[in-house]
């Protein structure tokens, strides 16, 4: 047996598959909810929600409307919008906070709904408001290992479920929706490195508990200033890592919970080019639904070329955080 020296033997070649994004796609209820409407629920005004929030409406589900179900129109939306059959797709990751039952998970009964026979893998994360951009990472790490070539990313929550809605501290905020975008192998990289951590200490700040009958509550100051110190700082590290200027950034999608945090960031982080998401103006906060929602709508709405960076960044429960730039499809 032939013994080969320590240190001689050559490494392999490590090759990095990269990440595309072919397509994004959105759903939301056909209800509308004004601020008017819920003066009528809880001791409100269009004035006091607008001045905390920005929030002018939302969308609730009504009956037909299931986490299932709109997770399924929105990925439907991607796909088509990809030109690609649902068969195409080799992995789902299915990002939720709200989904009803524990198995199977809501991952595979998109893929049931769907039609798909190929036997996709199929994986549901739960890290609340911050988990579609945590389902990307995870996505881009399965294509770049080479154990899948499309993915399916979906964010979806129907927040409704799970809102007490005699708090008027947060029966304000809470919406319904999905979100979906189409990631596929690429020979350049078009997904940065994900930013990604969690604050532990702050961990009730954002919760749904069962000690609390399972209804969404928060602690709105500490989280408000948590991002008003924190969030840019995450931000730059995450430009620093994709090696991309701030004045390059040509959309910022944050976690849509609250127009005030969203506003200031572009020139906190020297980002004053960028087109932002203000889509929590009209849709409220969707949790994990909010930056692929939001993202769908603003390039259905505006010119956005071909390549042009977008910074994507949400944060939620746990206190989880995750963020990465990708390249406009």
């Amino acid at each position: 047996m032939t013994v080969r020296p320590p240190g001689r033997t050559p490494a392999p070649e490590v090759r990095v598959i990269g990440s595309r994004v072919l397509s994004v796609g959105h759903y939301q209820p056909p209800r509308v909810v004004t601020n008017d409407e819920l003066a009528t629920i809880v001791d409100t005004s269009d004035e006091w929600i607008q001045r905390r929030v920005g929030i002018r409406e939302r969308r609730w589900a009504d009956g037909d409307d299931t986490v299932y179900t709109m997770a399924t129109k929105a990925a439907q939306d991607a796909l088509r919008k990809a030109g690609i059959a649902a068969d195409d797709v080799d992995t789902i990751v299915l990002a939720s906070c709200t989904v009803y039952d524990r198995s199977p998970n809501a991952a595979a009964r998109v893929a049931a709904a769907l039609g798909m026979s190929n036997q996709p893998a199929a994986i549901e994360i739960n890290t609340a408001c911050s988990g579609f951009t945590h389902a990307v990472a995870l996505a881009q790490h399965s294509i770049a290992a080479g154990s899948s070539r499309t993915a399916l990313v979906i964010g979806v929550d129907k927040l409704t479920t799970v809102t007490d809605m005699n708090d008027r501290s947060t029966c304000v905020l809470t919406a319904d929706g999905a979100g979906a975008i189409v990631l596929t192998a690429s020979e350049d990289q078009q997904v940065s490195p994900v930013v990604w951590g969690s604050v532990p200490e702050m961990g009730d700040a954002v919760r749904i508990e069962r000690a609390n009958n399972d209804k969404f509550a928060q602690n709105g100051q500490a989280v408000f200033r948590w991002t008003t110190v924190e969030l840019p700082k995450i931000a730059k590290e995450i430009m620093t890592r994709a090696e991309v200027d701030p004045k390059d950034v040509g959309v910022i999608v944050l976690h849509q919970a609250n127009l005030r945090i969203i506003e200031p960031l572009a020139r906190k982080i020297g980002a004053e080019n960028a087109i932002v998401a203000t889509d929590v103006v009209e849709s409220g906060n969707t949790s994990a639904a909010s930056v692929p929602l939001a993202l769908s709508k603003l390039l259905e709405k505006e010119n956005v070329p071909a390549g042009t960076p977008i910074l994507m960044f949400a944060f939620g429960g746990g206190l989880s955080y995750a963020g990465q730039i990708v390249k406009a499809p």
